[in-house]
C-alpha cells in the first residue's frame, strides 16, 4: 500500500470506528490451559431409576458401572501479524504514523473483532437448539421468546443469559408491536430508543457481519463456552537490523469450545 505524502499533513488521524470486545459476557475461564495445548474434559452419566423390589438379591436393580466420556479441547488458532514504519515516512507525515498508536489500532480493529466473530461462530455451530424462520416486525419478539423457552426447558439458569442480536434483527424487534406492548422494558425502549434487557436476557447488538450468515440472534449462557487466549504478545522493535524505523509484531494463540453437556445453553435463530 502506498504511503500518502503531503506538504501539510494533519496531526489528527481519521480513525475508523471500533466497538470493543463484545463476547466476554458469554464465555468462561473455568479450565486451565497454562503449559498445555489440550485439556481433557470428563463427563459422567447418571443411573436410571428402577422400581425397588422387596424380594430377591438385587432389590435396587442390576448395578452397572458408570462410564465417563472425554471431550478434548485443543487450541487451533495461532495467529500473527507484522508491519513496519520507516523513520523517513514517519517524519514526512508529521509524526502521525506512531508505532504505538498503529499497534493499538491493530488490536482494536482487527484482533478483538476476529476473536468475537470466531467465538460467535463456534457458539452457532455447536448450539444445542437451532430454529429457522423468517423474522418480520410482527414476529421478532415471539421468536426471541421461543429461544427463552428452549433454554428453560433445557434447565439453563435464568440468571446470566445473554443474546447477541444482529443490527437487522434489532430493528425488527423495535418495530414489533407485541414487544412494545408486552416487554418489561418497553417504556424504556420507547423513551431511550435502545434495548438493554428483555425478559431477563441481556441484549448485545452486534454488526450483522459478526454473526454467521442468515443468523438473526444467538442466546447463550457463559457456562457453555470456554474461550482461552493462551498467548497474546505484541512487540515494537526500534531500529531492528535492516530497518531504520520500527518493526511491529504480534501473536495471538486462542480458541473457543462449547462443552458437550452445556450445548442446551445455546439457542440460534436463523432466517429462512
Amino acid at each position: 500500500m502506498a504511503i500518502n505524502y503531503a506538504s501539510k499533513y494533519a496531526q489528527k488521524i481519521d480513525e475508523r470506528f471500533k466497538i470493543g470486545a463484545v463476547t466476554n459476557p458469554a464465555i468462561n475461564n473455568d479450565y486451565d490451559f497454562i503449559g498445555v495445548k489440550t485439556v481433557n474434559v470428563y463427563s459422567l452419566p447418571t443411573a436410571e431409576m428402577n422400581n425397588y423390589q422387596r424380594t430377591g438379591a438385587n432389590r435396587y436393580g442390576t448395578p452397572a458401572e458408570l462410564e465417563n466420556t472425554v471431550q478434548e479441547l485443543t487450541l487451533s488458532q495461532d495467529r500473527s501479524f507484522t508491519f513496519t514504519i520507516d523513520r523517513g515516512n514517519y517524519n514526512d507525515t508529521q509524526m502521525s504514523n506512531s508505532a504505538g498508536a498503529a499497534l493499538q489500532r491493530q488490536i482494536d480493529e482487527v484482533i478483538i473483532p476476529e476473536l468475537d466473530v470466531y467465538r460467535l461462530s463456534k457458539m452457532a455451530a455447536e448450539a444445542g437448539t437451532t430454529a429457522t424462520l423468517a423474522v418480520t416486525k410482527d414476529n421478532a419478539y415471539e421468536v426471541l421468546l421461543d429461544g427463552t423457552v428452549a433454554l428453560t426447558n433445557g434447565k439453563v439458569p435464568e440468571s446470566g443469559r445473554v443474546a447477541y442480536v444482529s443490527a437487522a434483527y434489532y430493528k425488527l424487534i423495535k418495530l414489533d408491536p407485541n414487544f412494545i406492548r408486552q416487554s418489561d422494558l418497553s417504556q424504556q425502549t420507547l423513551i431511550k430508543g435502545k434495548i438493554g434487557e428483555v425478559d431477563g436476557i441481556s441484549i448485545i447488538v452486534v454488526p450483522d457481519s459478526y454473526l454467521p450468515e442468515n443468523t438473526s440472534f444467538i442466546i447463550t449462557h457463559k457456562v457453555a463456552t470456554v474461550a482461552p487466549v493462551k498467548l497474546s504478545e505484541y512487540k515494537i522493535h526500534d531500529n531492528p537490523p535492516g530497518i531504520n524505523g520500527w518493526l511491529v509484531e504480534g501473536r495471538v494463540y486462542y480458541d473457543a469450545f462449547v462443552l458437550n453437556n452445556k450445548k442446551k445453553a445455546i439457542y440460534v435463530h436463523k432466517t429462512a
